[in-house]
């Protein structure tokens, strides 16, 4: 199970991973569902909060010419952020643009309580989704599990 919520954490953070696939895993190994959904959940949501955590300090440095975005691309991304707001954070499930997301809610300084809400459920949901599907087109190769 720690391998899961390290991997989970790992993957909602810039770093690649593939917590998806260890999920179904360890799911076809007969663990529990609910612990599985309850580990993947929250080592992802941690893995996403510490975006927002980067993201609300990255800003100071905005002025250093390492940093990876341009006043240009900062204004255009607060005009999306404020255009779509925090509820755009239900997405940072999503491959490509949900690393992003929460970044953007850590400079745009969402509270912390709604961060955790609503990228806790995306994570969740998403979870869910996995094991769903793990159970209708795994468990025939999985013995059943």
């Amino acid at each position: 199970m720690l391998s899961l919520f390290v991997v989970a954490l790992v993957s909602a953070t810039l770093l690649p991973g593939g917590s998806e696939l260890w999920l179904a895993r360890l799911w076809c190994q007969g663990e529990s569902a609910a612990l599985l959904w309850a580990v993947a959940s929250a080592g992802n949501t941690l893995g996403s909060l510490i975006n927002v955590w980067l993201g609300r300090y990255a800003r100071r440095f905005q002025d250093r010419r390492w940093f990876p975005a341009s006043r240009t691309g900062l204004v255009r991304a607060e005009r999306w952020y404020y255009r779509f707001g925090e509820w755009s954070l239900l997405l940072s499930w999503a491959p490509l643009i949900g690393d992003p997301l929460t970044v953007l809610a850590g400079v745009f300084r969402l509270p912390w309580w709604r961060a955790i809400l609503l990228i806790g459920l995306a994570k969740g949901a998403r979870y869910a989704l996995v094991l769903l599907l793990a159970r209708q087109w795994l468990a025939p190769l999985c013995g059943g599990a």
